[in-house]
Parts: structure tokens; C-alpha cells; sequence
């Protein structure tokens, strides 16, 4: 059923399609009927699952469903006092649900960042949006709130399958996408909303009996591992009611947009779901794909006061190529490197300066594509409890890694591209604190300087290190 246009701009949704309606806005993987495994929704009590179904799903196979667990009610917005201050727009303001509001409460978020406040009045509307802001502005919780609100005030009745999401994140890395699926967790706790993560390289059958195990309202994935569920006809997307594509700069340099397409054509048609488009940067293929994908949205652009944030004090070190590692090693024992993440262009550039690092004695971890997932989720959890002092990783981790208390971000090569630039040194400096990117400038890439001056709009003051790092 197609959604007019006056329902879209009063963002009062319809809260059960007729499966039967719209098949051209499905892909041919979603065609068979889902007859069996489903779980009511009584209507006085929407936000839980009754009974456990145990009905037979297609090849001979059982669908289990949980309940859901009722969500708490004893907490008041009473309880949660902000007070207005000029210029800045508070979570009260929105008219959120309160328990959506409980969330945002325990997280300690008070007012919005810039990019929440311009964009939240229009996405909580139920409009189409672009948004474009730098990582660590807020965006994540911009899309989550939309989401979650959405879900609460347009609750559905009959009947739901197991796997069939009502609200689909795209992102790029594995790394994002665990970040956004955690943030999500934390947002909707008082909710009774459920929330899947499906990523590769983690067990599949596990991501699967998460899906199975109740119905999920909102899956957070990989664009490879969520065309794996829909291939193997596990997830059906022909119920989405709000679409969201993170990072979308960085799908189109990894070559996801291809899949991402497939994906998209399996949701219901752009006039008959909520898309929002979130992109560091605006290029012509962006805004290309922003027309293919969203309909009559509202465009958002925060631009911050400078390209690179004002928190991260940046040094450039000129140093030979033969230094750069006795630079490093001297840097990573000084008193005032707490946590670090070193960065290097390619894999084998990494696991040859991880392994360099630990025949020296330093606590490091690896991050990088090769590194299996379950091993890339341990060291990050490491990293982020102390456990190991360096993380050396490559882009992979530049806009995936979200992790309060870094002390230093050092760019062992300088990134071809300046835009990584700018992600890798925006992992420290975060939530208020101050922090030093360092970068050396090597006879073999010091000719990218140049191009990152251009970028940041300042000249870069380049200078040798310091002599008890050449030591």
C-alpha cells in the first residue's frame, strides 16, 4: 500500500501493510510467501509477543518466537529535569516517548548536538532526509531516536513474522555497524524494541537465532552479510518502514553500491518508507544516489567551524623513513600516551609495525580486513578496557571506532586520501576532552601534505621531532 502524501507529512504512518500489496518494490529473492512463524500482536498490548509460536516455516523448519518483555513504566519524565538555555534545543522539546526518553536519560544527553537539532523536527515528522556532518557529531542517536519513536508511536497490529524488520541500517565497516547495533541497545533498553546486529565473518547460525529467537524491529548490517540473509530467504525486507544509509561516502569508495541497489529494491518503494542519507561529504554520485533513494527530503548540512576538530592538538614530524619506528617506539613510552591508535595505509604495513611492536615490548593489537572478526571484536573490547595500550590498524577502523579516552591518534603514513585524515585524528579529542594526533612526513609521502592543506583550509606546520624520541 503506497503511502500518500499528506501521511508522509504528518508522519503518521501506516502501522500493518497488506503483504499482498506493493510486490514491485520487492526484489525476486523476497517473492515466496511466509505462511507459517509468525507471532500475534494483541492490540492492547503492542509492545509484547503473544504466545510462542511454533508453527513450520518453509523447508520443514520451526521459527521460534520469544515474548517480549513489557516495558518499564515505573520511571518518570519527571524524574529527568533539563533547563532551557538559549540556543540549544533539549530532548523535552521533541515530544518523544517516554520511554525512548528513559534511554536518553541514563546515556546523560541533555541537549542536542547541531545536526539532532536541525534534523530531528523534520525525521521525527516522518520526512525523507540527507544529512551531512562529520563522525562524532551526534548523527548515530539522530537516526536512532527517529527510529525508535517511530516504532513506539505506530506500534503494529495482527500479525508479525520473525524476520521481517520494521527499521534497516546500512553501514559500511563491521566495526560501525557493532557501533551503532551497541548505541541502539542502549537507547531502546526501556523500549522493549529488539535489535539485531548481522555482520560477516561472525558465526551465522548465531546471527540467525537471534533473528529467530523473537521478532527483531530493527537489524543494523553489513550490506555483504544482509544479502546472505535475504539470499537464503532468512530476512525479508518488504516491511521496512524507515530506511537508513550510513556513511554513504564511504560505501560508494568501498564499491558497496552495487549491493546496497539490490538491497534498497527489496524495501518497499521510496514513496512508502522513511529514508534518511547520511554522508561526510557531498559528491556528485552522493547526490545522484540521494534522488534514486529518498523522496522530497530535507537536506541538512552542518558544516563545523573548522575541518579538523579544534580538541585534537595535530604535529606533522618530518622523519626519514628509517626513523619513523624508533620515533614511534620512543612516543608510545612516553608517560603522556595513555591509549593510542596507530595508523598505516596497508595491511601488510600493519602486521609488520604489530609485529615489530611486540618484540618490543608494547601491549599492541591488530585491526585490519584480514583479521577474523571474532579476533577483531576481542582486541577492540581489549582496547577499549585498557588491556592493550596500542591498537594499530588500517581506514578500517577510522570511522568504525568510537572510544572514549584515547590520548593519541599517530598516522605512521600519511593517508592518500586527506578525507581519512580528518576520521582517523577524529578518534581522539571526543566528548569534551582534549587529544594529539601526530603524523610523520616521510620522504615517500610527503607530497600528500599539499592536498591536506587544501582540505583542512590551514597551512600545516611541519617540524622534527623532538630529540629524546630520536634517541
Amino acid at each position: 500500500m503506497i503511502k500518500g502524501l499528506v501521511n508522509r507529512m504528518s508522519g503518521k504512518r501506516e502501522a500493518a501493510r497488506n503483504p499482498a500489496t506493493g510486490s514491485d518494490a520487492q526484489a525476486s529473492s523476497q517473492e515466496p510467501p511466509r505462511s507459517a512463524g509468525s507471532v500475534d500482536v494483541s492490540p492492547e498490548d503492542k509492545t509484547a509477543e503473544a504466545g510462542a509460536a511454533q508453527a513450520p516455516r518453509k523447508g520443514g523448519k520451526r521459527r521460534r518466537s520469544r515474548k517480549r518483555a513489557n516495558p518499564e513504566s515505573a520511571w518518570s519524565l519527571d524524574q529527568f529535569s533539563v533547563e532551557p538555555k538559549e540556543g540549544e534545543t533539549r530532548f523535552h522539546d521533541l515530544e518523544l516517548r517516554d520511554e525512548l526518553m528513559h534511554g536518553i536519560a541514563d546515556l546523560g544527553f541533555h541537549y542536542c548536538s547541531p545536526i539532532q537539532a536541525s534534523i530531528l523536527p523534520h525525521t521525527l515528522q516522518g520526512h525523507d532526509a540527507i544529512g551531512k556532518a562529520q563522525t562524532g557529531t551526534g548523527k548515530t542517536a539522530a537516526f536512532l531516536i527517529t527510529i525508535f519513536n517511530d516504532l513506539l508511536c505506530n506500534q503494529p497490529e495482527g500479525e508479525r513474522f520473525v524476520g521481517e524488520p520494521r527499521a534497516l541500517v546500512i553501514a559500511p565497516t563491521r566495526e560501525l555497524v557493532m557501533q551503532i547495533g551497541a548505541d541502539a541497545e542502549e537507547l531502546a533498553k526501556h523500549t522493549g524494541l529488539q535489535v539485531a546486529t548481522l555482520i560477516g565473518g561472525m558465526d551465522y547460525q548465531k546471527q540467525l537465532n537471534r533473528l529467530a529467537d523473537s521478532v527483531v524491529d530493527l537489524v543494523v548490517a553489513t550490506p555483504g552479510r544482509l544479502l546472505d540473509f535475504m539470499g537464503r530467504r532468512d530476512l525479508y525486507l518488504d516491511h521496512v518502514e524507515i530506511l537508513v544509509l550510513d556513511e554513504a561516502d564511504r560505501m560508494l569508495d568501498m564499491g558497496f553500491i552495487p549491493q546496497v541497489k539490490r538491497i534498497v529494491r527489496a524495501t518497499p518503494a521510496k514513496e512508502s518508507r522513511q529514508t534518511l542519507l547520511f554522508s561526510a561529504t557531498f559528491t556528485q554520485d552522493i547526490i545522484n544516489l540521494s534522488k534514486q533513494w529518498t523522496f522530497e527530503p530535507i537536506t541538512v548540512e552542518i558544516e563545523p567551524e573548522s575541518v579538523a576538530t579544534s580538541s585534537v592538538d595535530q604535529k606533522i614530524y618530518m622523519v626519514s623513513s628509517q626513523q619513523r619506528y624508533k620515533v614511534l617506539n620512543n612516543l608510545l613510552r612516553s608517560e603522556d600516551c595513555k591509549s593510542v591508535i596507530v595508523f598505516a595505509n596497508r595491511r601488510d604495513q600493519v602486521r609488520r609495525l604489530h609485529e615489530r611492536l611486540r618484540k618490543s615490548g608494547v601491549a599492541a593489537g591488530i585491526l585490519s580486513g584480514e583479521v577474523p572478526q571474532a579476533k577483531r571484536s576481542r582486541t577492540l573490547e581489549q582496547f577499549k578496557q585498557g588491556e592493550i595500550k596500542v591498537l594499530v590498524a588500517t581506514d578500517v577502523a577510522g570511522r568504525g571506532i568510537h572510544v572514549d579516552g584515547i590520548s593519541h591518534v599517530v598516522n605512521y603514513n600519511l593517508p592518500e586520501d586527506p578525507e581519512d585524515y580528518v576520521h582517523r585524528i577524529g578518534r581522539t579529542g571526543r566528548a569534551g576532552a582534549t587529544g594529539v594526533s601526530i603524523s610523520f612526513a616521510s620522504e615517500d609521502d610527503a607530497f600528500l601534505l599539499p592536498d591536506l592543506e587544501v582540505l583542512l583550509g590551514t597551512k600545516l606546520e611541519c617540524t622534527h621531532p623532538p630529540e629524546e624520541l630520536l634517541v
